[in-house]
């Protein structure tokens, strides 16, 4: 064997080695990692017992990572000071916990990190890790159970805290607003039960919150709360149901302003119901005015004439249990125009009114001067009902199916607030579907307690139709537009014909809401249901 040909099969083995190496380095396939990252050790161990230290290190098998820890991690009982979390965003073998708050003596703290921490790889989680430990001798170990439900809705809101305040000496209905709870867990993304553990024994308040912004205190105008009226005693085998609700806010007027030429907002809070809005200055003796609602926000504009040469007016907002003075800047503006519209635009029911309104208050409607006429140009009978808070002339007539109905109001028939009339003729149609286009529902309710109010509901729990039912008898809901609906009845206690949330510092809890399966609506065909209620 010559010296080159020597070299040419070292070569050779050379090469196929280091392609033998590679392949086993990077194989081709195989089965995908969908194991979670194994906790090696912990420093100070997980449950140890009185901790004195201010970090902790936790020791993984793998490169890790951590995700979505704001939303994931949740520390029982909450630090004032949060702790300082790594790696966030870079992968590591370990994660360590900086903790900056003072720690209470004999106390067991928690950290559910969620499903925050995962492979570097795959992204698999290490599902509801719990690092536990206690500043006194021993870990408390007591449990209190339960699950959430939402107040109205068939389902309840995604990652819900649920918190413990112990009832001591110091205990007010007003902490809820002012202090952090005592212990807190909360049902993240997919769960609706929850489980507060590690607590001790003892007398509580117990309650639920979606945390608007996070900093577990009730804001009633932003946060959904749900509450038990009465405390409970730890330990007992009981599991606990929240009915998660908003609060009606309580009513609140905010500074109005100056919009238009003689036109001011007075926007507010909660119900408008028994809202009195006075002008204190001084008015010449043939001043006006009219107040409307604003059809998309919470608010009332005051319109008045004659125009004031003053730099601004004083007025008072008041509601039985809100009074307060305002002062308006009156600036040179220009005046609104007359804007008509109409409702519906298209298709109408049998049942529905066909309506005009206008942007600026109406004063006179002069009803000789419209005419309604269907396809067959035959007149048909109207009468009209006006509404000055909504601005809003409704044109009630009998319909029939498969019809087409003109409305027209010829010039001059409507005028403003500021004397504007429609200067040009106003034409209008609407048509009626044919009746085999609907479908229809009947419901016969089995051991009920009335009044009801009992709603039909898209899936999102937009209210499509509802009856109000005050003693036994068939429901019969009839021209129902194909689709899927969603059956709701609101268990009306009072009486008032509408739903009523809970309040906290009231301790009311708000009216039942019952749901049952969805139906589907087919055009020229109606369904038969008996809806059964429990006794509770």
């Amino acid at each position: 064997m010559n010296k080159t040909f020597s070299n040419f099969i070292l070569i050779v083995i050379i090469s196929l080695s280091f392609i033998n190496c590679a392949n086993r380095g990077t194989p081709d396939g195989g089965p995908k990692d969908e194991d979670p990252p194994v906790i090696i050790k912990s420093i100070p161990e997980n449950y140890s017992t009185n901790f004195k230290g201010k970090e902790i290190k936790i020791y993984f098998d793998e490169y890790i990572k951590i995700k979505d820890l704001q939303k994931q991690l949740i520390i029982s009982p909450p630090m004032k000071t949060q702790p300082e979390i790594t790696p966030l965003g870079n992968a590591s073998k370990y994660i360590t916990i900086k903790i900056h708050d003072t720690l209470e003596p004999n106390s067991t703290y928690a950290f559910n990190f969620g499903n925050s921490i995962t492979d570097n790889n795959e992204g698999n989680p290490y599902p509801y890790y719990r690092y536990v430990f206690s500043t006194g001798d021993y870990i408390d170990s007591l449990t209190v159970k339960g699950n959430i439900v939402d107040a109205i809705k068939k389902q309840p809101e995604t990652f819900v805290s649920v918190a413990l305040y112990e009832v001591d000496s110091t205990f007010t209905d007003s902490i809820i607003y002012k202090e952090v709870p005592k212990y807190i867990t909360n049902t993240l993304d997919s769960i609706t039960t929850f489980s507060i553990e590690n607590i001790k024994a003892g007398k509580y308040m117990i309650m639920a919150l979606k945390d608007a912004n996070n900093d577990n205190k009730f804001q009633q105008k932003t946060d959904q709360v749900a509450f038990l009226k009465s405390f409970i005693e730890v330990p007992k085998d009981t599991l606990y149901t929240l009915r998660l609700f908003s609060e009606e806010l309580d009513f609140k007027a905010t500074k109005p302003r100056l919009l238009s030429a003689e036109k001011i907002a007075f926007g507010y809070e909660g119900d408008r119901k028994d809202m009195s809005i006075k002008v204190l200055s001084e008015t010449p003796p043939e001043f006006e005015y009219r107040i409307t609602q604003d059809p998309k926000t919470d608010t009332l504009n005051y319109w008045y004439k004659p125009k004031l040469e003053v730099d601004s007016l004083l007025f008072n907002v008041s509601h039985p249990n809100f009074k307060k003075d305002f002062t308006v800047r009156i600036t040179k503006q220009k005046k609104d125009s007359l804007l008509i519209q109409e409702y519906p635009s298209r298709s109408i029911r049998n049942e529905d009114s066909f309506e005009i309104s206008g942007n600026i208050p109406f004063t006179d409607f002069d009803p000789s001067k419209a005419t309604i006429m269907d396809k067959d140009s035959t007149n048909v009978v109207f009468t009209t009902r006006f509404d000055s808070l909504t601005n809003t002339y409704a044109f009630n007539f009998k319909k029939t199916e498969d019809n087409s109905y003109r409305i027209q109001v010829l010039p001059n028939a409507i005028v403003d607030f500021f004397d504007n009339k429609n200067n040009d003729t106003l034409n209008y149609t609407v048509t009626t579907k044919k009746a085999s286009d609907y479908g229809y529902a009947r419901f016969t309710l089995m051991n009920a307690k009335y009044p009801l109010i009992i709603q039909l509901t898209d899936n999102k729990g937009k209210v499509k139709v509802e009856q109000y039912a005050s003693k036994e008898g068939i429901i019969d809901f009839l021209d129902l537009l194909p689709s899927k609906y969603q059956i709701r009845i609101i268990h009306d206690t009072n009486g008032n014909k509408k739903y009523d949330s809970g309040n906290y510092l009231k301790k009311r809890q708000p009216e039942k809401v019952s749901h049952f399966k969805e139906i589907e609506i087919r055009a020229d065909w109606g369904l038969s249901e008996t809806l059964q209620f429990t006794s509770d």
